[in-house]
């Protein structure tokens, strides 16, 4: 019992991991897979709190134990990916710049997690860390097709929307089965294009991330399916 009340944790954990990972491929100048490691950090952050709900294993440990980690992977591994991508050619005063990704990250999760819960099942105020952090990785991923001024002005926007009182809809309410095929083809469709433009540097994790997450989706799907049939 203790270990199944322990299994969103371990993703939570993952997700973590992700970030460190991230931040280490990030300074060897791996550019592309500290991004990808970004993005496994979102299916796994995507999927701890359904299996907490699904396994009734919410805790107060597992809440802030996510917030942390969502300042590591989304916060601290994006501001160092476009760091040293983009903002390096400005030596220190980038690297003072990038550090104020993390810190309204920072401020827009600990104002989430004091916040109305009623209100967090319908909608976001602010951008949520984890869509920005994802932005970013996607924005180096792509890189040499996007220029500089368009990221510099994504990334400074992007700040500013973490922490502004613009509310964004939330799609925790939305059944992720009636989703679930366009989600898996589109997730499908971005590791592919991953892979076409990484090569032998794809990192191996994605090889259990990515099947993971799908096969996570399916059941969703299977399972929203059956529950419609049921009512029927």
């Amino acid at each position: 019992m203790r270990l199944t009340k322990s299994i969103p944790n371990m993703f939570t954990l993952g997700n973590l991991y992700c970030g460190f990972l991230s931040i280490g491929f990030a300074a060897k100048g791996e550019f592309k897979n500290a991004a990808i490691l970004i993005l496994i950090g979102m299916m796994l952050d995507s999927m701890d709190g359904r299996l907490a709900r699904m396994l009734k294993a919410d805790s107060a440990l597992g809440k802030e134990l996510d917030s942390l980690a969502d300042i590591v992977t989304f916060g601290v591994a994006p501001s160092f990916l476009v760091y040293y991508t983009y903002f390096y050619h400005f030596g220190h005063l980038g690297l003072i710049v990038t550090g104020l990704f993390p810190l309204f990250g920072a401020y827009r999760l600990a104002r989430f997690n004091i916040g109305s819960s009623k209100s967090s099942l319908h909608y976001f105020i602010g951008v949520p860390i984890t869509a920005a952090g994802g932005i970013l990785a996607l924005l180096t991923l792509f890189g040499d097709r996007i220029p500089n001024i368009i990221t510099s002005v994504v990334f400074t926007a992007l700040c500013f929307l973490m922490v502004s009182r613009i509310r964004i809809p939330s799609l925790k309410e939305v059944p992720l089965p009636k989703y679930g095929t366009i989600v898996t083809i589109f997730i499908g469709c971005l590791l592919y294009v991953i892979y076409t433009k990484t090569y032998e540097k794809f990192p191996y994790l994605i090889y259990f991330a990515a099947p993971l997450y799908i096969a996570y989706l399916a059941y969703r799907f299977i399972k929203g399916k059956h529950r419609r049939e049921d009512i029927d």
